[in-house]
């Protein structure tokens, strides 16, 4: 199956949408240190943290990498494919990114960036560009895109709460 949009892997570029989509950007601090960044990236990377938010995954793999198909079910109705377009490991830096695949309500990529700052201060950032493709999600206008941001916040939540046993702070 092929994506179902043209610019992909471009939410590695912070601050890139394509004319036409909206944007996404929310950024959740997590706590501070080595461990907090670790556990982090580990949830992240792992889909962990979208199954401890109670989001239906299914993946071809247990981690995040390039060409990992995955499934997210919505309300336990709304399949919703998508693959892994990038991933990144470094020090300081972790996390992932897929774009939508036919089926899916939307149309457009998400990232999931987990880093921690020169501070060790560490974040996660939920960067994504979509526009709706189901009447559903068409209808939403609006108030779907204000799900989206509630979602990602929701994200950051979910992941400082795995991270708080591991905090240096």
């Amino acid at each position: 199956m092929s994506f179902t949009y043209d610019d992909v892997g471009a939410t590695r570029e912070r601050g890139f949408c394509p004319p036409g989509f909206h944007p996404l950007y929310v950024r959740t601090r997590l706590g501070e240190g080595e461990k907090v960044f670790r556990r982090a990236a580990e949830a992240v990377l792992t889909w962990e943290l979208h199954r401890e938010m109670g989001i239906g995954i299914e993946a071809t793999a247990e981690k995040a990498a390039p060409g990992v198909d995955v499934t997210i079910t919505l309300a336990g109705l709304i399949k919703a494919p998508c693959r892994v377009v990038w991933t990144l490991e470094e020090p300081r830096r972790a996390g992932w990114a897929y774009g939508t695949l036919p089926g899916h309500p939307e149309s457009g990529e998400e990232s999931f960036v987990v880093d921690r700052t020169g501070d060790g201060t560490v974040w996660l950032t939920v960067s994504a560009f979509s526009r709706a493709t189901k009447w559903y999600a068409r209808m939403g206008g609006p108030a779907t895109r204000g799900l989206q941001h509630a979602y990602a916040r929701k994200i950051g939540s979910t992941l400082r709460q795995i991270c708080a046993p591991y905090s240096e702070v």
